[in-house]
């Protein structure tokens, strides 16, 4: 039979109308089935999908790709969340929240940012969420596990959550150290030095890298990548070296702690990962200034009492074991009250050469001089070799309590605790515990040979500061980090200390790095480079290498800068720099400011900088000279803020209105 032409044409319509019904409730169901977020001005966009069953997100930084098809997922011991997984559900909402902060780089931070929490479900029908915080230069996102019927705990086992950067991405980045080797078996301490601009199909370490990690995009956009909020809660993570195109958040090696310990993290349910969190901008500032860290964790308890910060001495860093003795730490004390400087730290082998007895005497001259105590403990009693004294006073709550309460009755101020054995949720329960416990009689805590702190300043109202850096002490004992010191001090702002307190143990103002300051461990650094890393090195708690010698050696001048310098802060910004080559940023303590640079290239670097802060104003220039001598000179800045300032190769500076 002959099908007539406007029998043709009404079939032809329906089946274009079938088309476009099947087109829109695809699209309709890809729509409700992609999450996506903004930054509160637009300009972080976080899109989160299902792609075959497994879980992918990605992120869009203007027109500027920072990551791709990136990974998201967790095994459990209940059931694996990496692959065919299903859409259930998603919820939108924004937070608002101000809040203030004593030990950081700002005191008051206000937070926006928009929300996105995106479910999903496992063959078995398990549910588990992926949550974001998307706030305009950071994005901060964890995992958040429900009850599964009659579960209650679960132990999260492996962790593919992923970063897929553009091809032609360079990464500035520190290798995790191998387990159980170095001093007495103590790695990993986060005391390795930094691959700079290297391609990141090169980033091969056998045991990936810590963070945080620093990127730069193939579009020239910067990305910082790091963790917070890991406390007795889960385990400590890393990055993995570069395979197949992607990073991912790898857990600690089996050999850390001994060999004792699980990898993974046991939690009860509901409950929640740590944060992972990604900082982007086009340019520098964003990633000196981001708060992120801190911004999305919560004090955990409220501070025993009101903890004061400030500067102190340090015999060992130059003057080493010997100086562990009542006499020098009599000098040390002497040195600390003609500085002006709040405390001294006596560090390892005290209970054995000057024991505990003429301890008390000791504290006591230092109240008499105004000066209080921090006193060094060994954290160790199983996990590694270390052997200095004090041995096991620490590692158990029974033998802390006991020596935590004689700390308390003699006056003592704060701890410093060493040799920690990685990054198990095993150790990473000695640290919270240690932190507790300590707050309870009065305690402020430095952790050395030690984890990065994660959200610790805001987590714990003790926690006054940790190393994971290679910090001082290495100058004194590496010729190569002497040679780099330049190098890594550019380095530290934009890394390691933008996500967290750093106890660098600096300033270091002997020529020769003993206690002779006559030859042997030459510093390659010029004075005014060391003040200026004072700034640089945000600590709330600064325990500098100064020796007595230097009371009557160095310019007064550079002491006096020293008795006026703050170590909290109420604002941080950037002003200029590349890392690995020179850095210059700005800190405010109350009406003071205090622009701070150093130079690590070979020649006289010269800048064009901007410091509306200060436009117009006399200020006090701490520069060197042509011949890398230091020199103070009074200065104008310009009505526009501008100043041109020249830097010394291995050189710094240091304008200040204090």
């Amino acid at each position: 039979m002959e099908i007539s032409k406007k029998s043709k044409l009404k079939v032809g319509i329906l089946s274009m109308l079938i088309a476009i019904s099947f087109f829109a409730l695809t699209t309709f169901s890809f729509a409700q089935e992609s999450g996506i977020v903004q930054s509160p001005n637009g300009n972080v966009n976080l899109s989160i999908y299902i792609d075959g069953g497994e879980l992918m997100y990605s992120i869009n930084y203007g027109e500027k790709l920072i990551l791709d098809n990136s990974p998201l997922g967790l095994v459990t011991n209940e059931g694996d969340f990496t692959s065919d997984l299903t859409f259930v559900k998603f919820s939108e909402n924004k937070i608002e929240q101000s809040y203030k902060q004593d030990r950081i780089k700002k005191s008051f931070i206000t937070y926006k940012a928009n929300t996105l929490t995106y479910t999903v479900k496992n063959g078995d029908g398990k549910e588990i969420s992926v949550h974001f915080q998307v706030s305009d230069n950071d994005i901060a996102f964890r995992y958040e596990l429900p009850k599964w019927g009659d579960t209650r705990a679960t132990v999260v086992k492996e962790e593919i959550t992923g970063f897929k950067f553009p091809a032609s991405t360079t990464a500035f980045v520190s290798p995790m150290m191998t387990p159980m080797t170095g001093f007495a078996r103590t790695a990993p301490s986060y005391e390795s030095g930094y691959s700079v601009d290297m391609p990141i199909e090169k980033t091969t370490a056998k045991f990936g890298y810590v963070f945080p990690a620093l990127f730069q995009t193939q579009e020239k956009a910067w990305v910082l990548i790091s963790e917070t909020g890991v406390g007795s809660n889960y385990n400590g993570s890393h990055l993995s070296s570069f395979k197949d195109g992607i990073y991912t958040v790898e857990y600690p090696q089996m050999e850390q702690n001994n060999g004792f310990g699980d990898t993974g993290a046991q939690i009860g349910l509901p409950g929640y990962t740590p944060w992972r969190t990604i900082t982007v901008g086009e340019t520098l500032k964003p990633i000196i200034e981001t708060t992120v860290t801190f911004d999305v964790v919560e004090p955990l308890y409220e501070a025993s009492q009101p903890y004061q910060y400030g500067k102190g001495t340090w015999s060992w860093i130059v003057w080493q074991d010997n100086s562990m003795n009542y006499e020098d730490q009599v000098k040390y004390i002497d040195l600390a009250a003609a500085m002006d400087f709040e405390y001294i730290l006596i560090d390892a082998w005290w209970d054995e050469r000057i024991g505990y007895d003429r301890m008390e005497d000791l504290i006591k001259y230092a109240n008499s001089k105004n000066v209080d105590v921090f006193l060094w403990y060994n954290s160790n009693g199983t996990a590694n070799d270390a052997f200095q004294t004090p041995l096991n006073k620490m590692n158990t709550s029974f033998a802390r309590k006991k020596e935590m309460k004689w700390l308390k009755e003699v006056g003592v101020k704060g701890l410093k605790v060493d040799f920690f054995g990685g990054d198990k949720q095993e150790t990473m329960r000695l640290y919270e515990d240690i932190l507790v416990e300590a707050n309870d009689y009065g305690l402020m805590v430095i952790f050395h040979g030690a984890t990065l702190p994660r959200g610790w300043e805001r987590m714990y109202p003790n926690f006054v500061g940790s190393e994971a850096v290679l910090a001082s002490e290495m100058l004194v004992f590496v010729q190569d980090t002497r040679e780099k010191e330049a190098f890594y001090a550019t380095l530290h702002p934009f890394i390691r200390n933008a996500v967290g307190s750093m106890e660098f143990g600096g300033v270091l103002l002997n020529k020769f790095l003993n206690k002779g300051n006559q030859r042997g461990q030459e510093r390659l650094t010029t004075d005014i480079f060391q003040l200026a890393t004072g700034v640089l090195f945000q600590n709330p708690v600064q325990m500098f290498g100064l020796t007595p010698n230097n009371l009557t050696e160095v310019p007064e001048f550079e002491l006096d800068f020293l008795r006026k310098l703050p170590t909290t802060w109420d604002e941080t910004i950037f002003i200029d720099g590349y890392p690995g080559k020179y850095t210059v940023i700005a800190r405010r303590s109350g009406e003071h400011w205090y622009i701070a640079g150093v130079n690590a290239e070979e020649s006289v670097k010269t800048l064009a900088i901007n410091l509306e802060m200060l436009k117009g104003k006399k200020v006090s220039l701490y520069n060197d000279d042509q011949n890398k001598q230091p020199k103070l000179d009074i200065i104008e800045i310009g009505k526009d803020g501008s100043y041109s300032v020249s830097i010394q190769p291995k050189g710094g500076f240091v304008i200040t209105n204090h």
